[in-house]
């Protein structure tokens, strides 16, 4: 989060988080509707959340059973 990211979010809340997602833009602009204050405290939320998504292990999507046997071939 940058310093003028948070200058911008506590002037004018939506246009700090327009390039956040329609959603989030919809969000902060209904609460800055509301009041002045909801609307800085959303965009400073938003702004705070991590942008990177946790990284799982990836798994082969098709197995090759027949290189996996553990029973007895007759």
């Amino acid at each position: 989060m940058s310093v003028f990211r948070v200058l911008l979010s506590i002037i004018f809340p939506p246009l700090a988080v327009v390039d956040k997602g329609c959603g989030s833009f919809l969000i902060v602009t209904i609460l800055t509707c509301a009041g002045w204050i909801p609307g800085v405290i959303g965009a400073l939320v938003i702004l705070n959340k991590s942008t990177q998504m946790p990284t799982y292990p990836t798994y082969p999507t098709t197995t090759n059973y027949n290189n996996n046997r553990t029973h007895c071939q007759y």
